[in-house]
């Protein structure tokens, strides 16, 4: 049985992959049917899933954590700097950092209603989105709410659909349309920002779904913004998911520019992506795209022309990293990636909160990957109780407060009753 936690957050991020040799060619052929990527034996291997691990040399940096309230979840820095925004559940939180200062809460900003997960800038950073849980997207101004001034909740991105289930969002190069997963029906929906920030907010900001697998979370538009790339959990074949369990996920190639007007017809491709790809970004340049395939404890890099062009190619490099991956960030000018190794899963294995294990998180460089040689570089080890992608254990009853999978639902996810979430926390 799947189980999606809202209880993560983004500042303190796990494993560094080299970017720099993902080498890879191209040439195309369109399709929505999931593609099974072929490649040498050990790249397939690592998109089985497994509970195996790899492991590095511990590598000390100084870790800044600090308590927050609520259900800290998505986590941006606008560029203007100094300061972070920190989904907290039902508030939005204004984190102040330093190169020399303490970093603090400073103050928080609610939200109109349910529950905030995913966060997205938009309009050079003047707007901040907001996933909304109970459906849709909260948009903020950005500098009303550092300020905490009034009147910093302009709008939700509703469109008077039913979109519960939202955790995470996106949106166009020139922000003019807003992407939503959808988790609990297989869906991205799709609003026109600019003409609800013009006009005012409602019905017409909405302008269809795009279908993908089920639980879609993570998503990510091409630096030339005409391709949006969407994970989801499970695959779906013939309109029911191919298994709950042991099954590979997904990654959808969606033409934006067909999105923005038949978002219904708008997938180019779809290819299998490991055990539960959760998160996905691309390289600096958008030659590749990188997914964490939490479930095969892996991070994949897929040539992006070749996603298009040739989907069963487009597999180069597979890495195995710590355990449960799914925050992912460009670093070091885009020569490596960080990848949070969540260890969400822990608590299954019979783990409590006083043990001494901790999720962490790993480096690599990754002109290494294609050529198979070594590439995991350093792991950092983090506490549970921190501002970061990580689960924070003493959060694990609200976790619980999860979208769990229902066999007989095809495509669909319920919430468990509040009665049933100390059970199923200890089942």
């Amino acid at each position: 049985m799947l189980v999606q936690r809202p209880v993560v957050v983004a500042i303190a991020l796990a494993v560094c992959l080299g970017t720099a040799a993902c080498h890879a060619g191209a040439s195309a052929r369109p399709g929505s049917q999931s593609i099974a990527p072929t490649g040498n034996l050990s790249q397939r291997s690592v998109l089985q899933c497994t509970t195996a691990t790899a492991r590095a040399p511990l590598l000390h940096v100084r870790t800044v954590m600090i308590r927050v309230p609520g259900m800290p979840f998505g986590v941006v820095a606008p560029p203007s700097g100094g300061f972070a925004l920190v989904a907290l559940g039902p508030s939005v939180g204004v984190v102040r950092y330093t190169g020399t200062g303490p970093v603090r809460l400073v103050r928080r900003q609610s939200l109109p209603t349910g529950i905030g997960l995913g966060e997205a800038l938009a309009g050079h950073g003047r707007y901040l989105l907001v996933a909304d849980a109970v459906g849709g997207a909260d948009v903020l101004s950005v500098s009303k709410t550092e300020r905490g001034e009034p009147g910093a909740v302009l709008g939700t991105l509703r469109g008077g659909r039913n979109l519960y289930g939202a955790i995470e969002v996106a949106t166009s190069k020139n922000s003019r349309f807003a992407f939503v997963s959808i988790e609990s029906n297989a869906s991205v929906a799709v609003f026109d920002l600019r003409d609800a920030l013009k006009r005012g907010f409602g019905p017409a900001d909405f302008v269809g779904t795009i279908p993908v697998g089920i639980a879609p979370v993570g998503m990510a538009v091409s630096p030339d913004g005409r391709w949006l790339y969407v994970t989801s959990e499970v695959e779906v074949v013939g309109g029911a998911p191919k298994s709950l369990a042991n099954t590979p996920g997904t990654l959808s190639v969606v033409s934006i520019r067909r999105a923005e007007s038949a978002p219904a017809r708008s997938v180019v491709a779809t290819l299998e992506a490991g055990c539960q790809p959760v998160r996905v970004i691309t390289s600096a340049s958008g030659r590749f795209v990188w997914v964490t395939a939490r479930a095969s404890n892996a991070v994949l890099c897929f040539s992006a022309a070749r996603l298009t062009s040739d989907p069963r190619h487009a597999l180069v490099a597979a890495v195995r990293v710590g355990e449960a991956p799914v925050g992912l960030a460009l670093s070091n000018g885009g020569s490596r990636i960080v990848v949070a190794d969540s260890n969400r899963f822990g608590w299954q294995a019979g783990r409590r909160c006083s043990d001494t294990s901790a999720p962490a998180s790993s480096r690599a460089r990754w002109p290494c990957c294609l050529a198979g040689r070594r590439c995991l570089w350093r792991t950092m080890a983090l506490g549970r109780s921190s501002l970061s992608t990580l689960l924070d254990c003493r959060d694990e009853e609200v976790a619980c407060l999860a979208w769990r999978s229902s066999p007989r639902q095809a495509g669909r996810w319920q919430r468990p009753t509040p009665p049933s979430i100390r059970r199923s926390c200890s089942s």
